[in-house]
């Protein structure tokens, strides 16, 4: 064959597109409040065309960092969008990471790839109990973690949250109660979503004993352990305390809700045992495609050059939230313990005694996310990754309810 002369390879292509330049990383203003009315934002179309504050689904009202829209820009610029492999320095930059943040040597091939963490949960539920079985979850829980066991024909066991100090950590001497020989994978949420818990190494340590203990698959969501909001606390992947509970655990991450590109659809599994990912890999074959070349590239981007600028979200996020718990706290009947991770507050409604909380304050103007659909009714949870300015309002019209609502 004749070569294409001045064509760059494709490695190169790839490098040169979304790896963008350092010096685009300037910070950008959070308090601009973006018109995202048009956009078919899943967020803010549930209340178009009404007054209500879209406070609720785990998107921040933010624009990702320079360095991903450049680097995707440039992508498009090239103009061929065809089938797209993993690229290896991709690859190479998350070895590199989780050595970095959290001392854990991991291997290329135990990266598996995904267009989100969600089908990953029902993945993980088919590759661990094919023919059924008993998952167990935490409660409360983002709900994917009880409908994936389900769609799987699998029975769900419930493990209840105690709170130690001002912190919410799974019983695990309700949870070692409740395994049977049907228990097959435990769904883990580290940090805890809604909860907003860090577990500790000594927790961790004690949840693998478990698992490893009874012979269960652990899959551990761990796609907020870059949104540390408690500068004392800090994030361990399970599957790093030790070498028997790796061979047991799927380990879920994504930048989506880290730089907020939820929208580009690309996250990833570690799996360390062979035979584990194998059956996962075999559950989803045919069914959950790959991630997209626009989601590779927005993930490189933002793990080459995101860190300066999520410093300065965490530092807006620690602000929001500290406004958030003195004024939630100051209204009657309502309770909210500071997070330790996350955007996503879990403010206890049960003194107000409301029948149906999150619709109570979708009435007087702002949309949450009810607690029932976590397990809790005396809960909604609240989305503060917005701007201060639409976060003072909706606590103005949350307390102003609050007030109308309760005896003088």
């Amino acid at each position: 064959m004749t070569a294409l002369i001045g064509v760059e390879s494709g490695n190169q292509i790839f490098s040169n597109l979304c790896i963008g330049d350092a010096k685009v990383m300037a910070a950008i203003d959070f308090d601009q409040q973006i018109d995202r009315t048009n956009t078919f934002s899943t967020k803010w179309e549930r209340y178009a065309d009404t007054e209500t504050l879209p406070m609720w689904v785990a998107d921040t009202d933010f624009k990702a960092p320079k360095a991903i829209t450049q680097a995707l820009q440039e992508r498009i610029d090239h103009g061929v969008f065809g089938y797209t492999m993993v690229p290896p320095q991709l690859n190479q930059t998350i070895i590199e990471r989780m050595q970095r943040l959290y001392d854990w040597q991991i291997e290329a091939e135990w990266i598996v790839w995904l267009p989100g963490l969600v089908c990953a949960l029902n993945i993980a539920c088919r590759a661990a109990a094919p023919e059924g079985g008993v998952a167990l979850a935490p409660k409360p829980i983002y709900p994917p973690f009880i409908s994936a066991p389900h769609l799987n024909a699998m029975q769900v066991c419930q493990i209840p949250h105690k709170l130690q100090g001002l912190r919410w950590v799974m019983d695990f001497t309700a949870l070692e109660q409740s395994i049977t020989s049907e228990s097959k994978i435990l769904l883990f949420c580290n940090p805890h979503n809604p909860g907003g818990t860090i577990y500790t190494a000594e927790e961790l340590a004690q949840l693998a004993q478990i698992v490893t203990k009874h012979d269960l698959v652990l899959c551990s969501d761990e796609i907020h352990c870059d949104l540390l909001l408690d500068k004392e606390a800090r994030h361990i992947p399970v599957a790093s305390i030790n070498p028997q509970i790796a061979e047991q655990c799927i380990t879920l991450m994504a930048p989506s809700k880290t730089f907020n590109i939820a929208g580009l659809g690309c996250a990833f599994a570690i799996i360390a045992n062979p035979e584990l990912r194998n059956k996962f890999n075999r559950a989803r074959k045919g069914i959950v495609p790959d991630a997209n070349l626009l989601g590779y590239t927005a993930t490189l981007a933002a793990y080459t050059h995101g860190e300066q600028w999520l410093e300065q979200q965490l530092d807006y996020f620690r602000d929001n939230h500290d406004y958030l718990v003195n004024e939630i706290n100051a209204i009657p009947g309502l309770k909210m313990l500071p997070n330790q991770a996350t955007y996503l507050a879990w403010i206890d409604v049960s003194a107000a005694k409301l029948e149906n909380p999150a619709l109570f304050f979708e009435q007087a103007g702002v949309g949450l996310s009810p607690g029932r659909d976590f397990g809790d009714n005396n809960y909604v949870r609240m989305n503060f990754g917005c701007t201060r300015g639409l976060l003072e309002e909706a606590v103005k019209r949350m307390k102003s309810a609050m007030l109308n609502h309760l005896p003088a």
